[in-house]
């Protein structure tokens, strides 16, 4: 373990939720102050190595909550799963420079990777934003209302497998690409499994997108 991990703090679960199916909303009280688009680590015991999950609460809440989802073959997920309130979990501080501010931007996000970006919106960044959102299926666009609500027509759904009414067909990089033209000035943050972040990033710059006006954060 690196010295951060040598700094992880055990923190008893207060939420420990199933929003969908296999997918989870765990939380336990905030302890520390953070920018909105950090991310922590996250154990269930000192002996294994945590992984990084991006924070999923606004900056004034009182729980620090975490969004994730079962990793059949993952060697966390599994174990969180089986958790309840009450139990323990070893979290690190929160930190990371993919952070958001008031400035207009792109929000761009696969799965779970929406994380960071309701963080951001729960810390009152939601104005002048666009999310364009990707999932397998509809039961997969977790805070779809909050988003409706916050960003109307600027909240984008790109579903790959079981699109209807306003739900795009596709994926988030079909989207993007069948775009006729992007504001060039934003900022486009882009949150996601590698393959993805780094597709998304190339068609962005295909399409005159300024290489550093484009923010990536992996989620794995």
């Amino acid at each position: 373990m690196d010295a951060l991990d040598n700094d992880l703090l055990a923190e008893p679960l207060t939420r420990h939720q199933e929003i969908a199916p296999g997918v989870y909303l765990i939380g336990f009280r905030r302890t520390h102050e953070f920018l909105p688009g950090q991310a922590i680590k996250l154990g269930v015991d000192r002996e294994h190595p945590p992984r990084i999950y991006s924070v999923c609460s606004g900056t004034e809440d009182d729980t620090l909550t975490i969004l994730f989802n079962i990793k059949d073959d993952g060697l966390l997920t599994p174990r969180l799963a089986q958790l309840a309130a009450g139990d323990t979990v070893y979290a690190s501080a929160p930190y990371g420079t993919f952070t958001g501010t008031a400035a207009p931007a792109w929000w761009i996000a696969a799965g779970t990777g929406i994380a960071p970006f309701y963080s951001m919106l729960c810390s009152g960044l939601g104005q002048n934003k666009v999310l364009v959102h990707g999932a397998r299926d509809l039961q997969r666009f977790y805070f779809e209302e909050a988003w409706r609500k916050a960003l109307g027509s600027n909240y984008h759904r790109c579903c790959s497998a079981d699109a209807s009414g306003d739900a795009y067909g596709g994926r988030v990089t079909a989207f993007l690409t069948e775009q006729d033209s992007l504001p060039r000035d934003p900022h486009y943050f882009i949150c996601g499994e590698a393959a993805m972040a780094v597709e998304t990033r190339d068609i962005l710059i295909a399409k005159g997108i300024p290489f550093d006006n484009i923010v990536t954060e992996i989620y794995f």
